[in-house]
This record gives structure tokens, C-alpha cells and sequence, in this order.
């Protein structure tokens, strides 16, 4: 949610209302790290789980990344990741899946072990 929102006066869930859908009220993770990011992206790499919108693509060619490394293209079909993929490509920005044989990743959020 952007800053002063609370999720907890906002829907949540996937809904066929606009307005009653979280789509309209969620910053993606994209637009997040853009936003929050203290240095220049000028030629940086993005990872994302998931390819990214039509919107998160406007936003990762104006800050000056360069490459999107994604885990999966499950909405390829629709047409914010196609007119995503026509900037991206009009932008020469590169795009591609995540290559790994890691299956499982396990991120551990206990305070007392962060460095």
C-alpha cells in the first residue's frame, strides 16, 4: 500500500468492482523498489516473480534498468504483458526467465539473525 494507507481500509482481494479491487490501491513490487531505490538504476538488473505490467514496464524504462530477470510469464496472454513487452523491446531492454536448478528458496524473517 503507499505510504499513509492502511491495508486494513482497502480491499484486498481480486474482485470484478474496480473499486472494491486491490489492484487500484497496491504499489507492485516493481514500482516499490523503483521508488525506494537511493542510487541510480541506470543500467541495473530488476528481478521479479512475476513478468512485469504494462505500468511496471513504463516505470522500469524510465528509472534506466536495463534487464528483467523473472520467474514466470503466467499472464503473457494479456495485453499489459504484451503492450509490456513492446516497450520493453522498443526500449532494447532486456527480458528473461530466471535460470536456476534451486527449487526452493526459504527467506527467514527472525530479527535476531539479520546482519
Amino acid at each position: 500500500m503507499p505510504y499513509g494507507c492502511e491495508d486494513k481500509d482497502f480491499p484486498w482481494v481480486a474482485n470484478d468492482d474496480e473499486l472494491e479491487s486491490k489492484y487500484m490501491y497496491v504499489v507492485h513490487a516493481e514500482v516499490n523498489a523503483i521508488l525506494n531505490s537511493s542510487t541510480s538504476l541506470e543500467g541495473c538488473t530488476i528481478y521479479a516473480g512475476l513478468f512485469p505490467c504494462n505500468e511496471c514496464c513504463k516505470a522500469i524504462i524510465q528509472s534506466g534498468i536495463k534487464e528483467i530477470i523473472y520467474l514466470s510469464d503466467k499472464y503473457k496472454e494479456t495485453n499489459s504483458v504484451k503492450a509490456g513487452k513492446r516497450m520493453l523491446d522498443a526500449a532494447k531492454i532486456v527480458y528473461k526467465p530466471l535460470e536456476t536448478n534451486i527449487s526452493e528458496l526459504l527467506i527467514e524473517f527472525t530479527p535476531d539473525r539479520i546482519l
